[in-house]
C-alpha cells in the first residue's frame, strides 16, 4: 500500500488525474478486500461455536462470548466510514455464510466432541441450513441495533440455541 500512495502522490503532482482516479479505485479495493477478509474470520468463528452447540447440545458461556462477540465485530467491521451504508447488504450474506461453513467445519472438527470427527464425517451430522439460519439471524439483528441493545437481542438468540434457556431473562436494560 505504501507504494500505492508513492506513486498516487507523484499522478497528482504531475497532473496524471486518470492514473491517480485508478489507483484510489485500487486502493479502496484493497482496503474493501481487507475488511471481507477480516468478516469472513469472524464469520468462522461464529459458524464454529453454532457447529459445535448444534452437535454438542450444549452452550458454554465461553460459547456465548465468542458468538456475540463475534456478531458486535462484524458489525463494527461491516458499517462503512459513513455510518449508513454496508460493505455486505442484509440480503447478501448467503454467499458468505456458504463459503465460510466449510472453513468453519475444518476448524470445529477438532473441536467439537473432543476432536472425534473428521470435517467429512462433521459435515455429514450438521444440519447446515438450521446452522447457516441461525447465523443470518444474529447478522440480521446488526442492520437494527447497536452496542448493548445489539448484545441485550444477542442474548436473547441464545435462549433459542440448544442449552441456551438460561439466557431467556437475562436482558439487561
Amino acid at each position: 500500500m505504501i507504494q500505492e500512495l508513492i506513486d498516487l502522490r507523484a499522478s497528482i503532482v504531475e497532473g496524471r488525474y486518470d492514473d491517480a482516479l485508478a489507483i484510489v479505485d485500487e486502493l479502496d479495493w484493497m482496503s474493501k478486500k481487507t475488511i471481507l477478509r477480516n468478516i469472513k474470520s469472524y464469520l468462522v468463528r461464529l459458524l464454529v461455536h453454532l457447529i459445535k452447540n448444534q452437535v454438542e447440545q450444549r452452550l458454554t458461556n465461553s460459547w456465548a462470548a465468542s458468538i456475540g462477540y463475534s456478531v458486535v465485530e462484524i458489525q463494527d467491521l461491516n458499517l462503512m466510514d459513513n455510518q449508513i451504508s454496508y460493505y455486505v447488504k442484509q440480503d447478501e450474506w448467503d454467499d458468505y455464510l456458504e463459503n465460510a461453513f466449510e472453513d468453519g467445519i475444518l476448524a470445529a472438527s477438532s473441536e467439537v466432541a473432543n476432536g472425534v470427527y473428521k470435517p467429512r464425517r462433521l459435515r455429514e451430522i450438521v444440519d447446515k441450513e438450521a446452522v447457516i439460519k441461525t447465523a443470518t439471524q444474529l447478522l440480521s439483528l446488526t442492520y437494527t441495533y447497536s452496542g448493548q441493545t445489539l448484545r441485550n437481542f444477542i442474548y436473547e438468540e441464545f435462549s433459542q440455541l440448544a442449552g441456551g434457556e438460561a439466557w431467556s431473562f437475562e436482558r439487561e436494560n
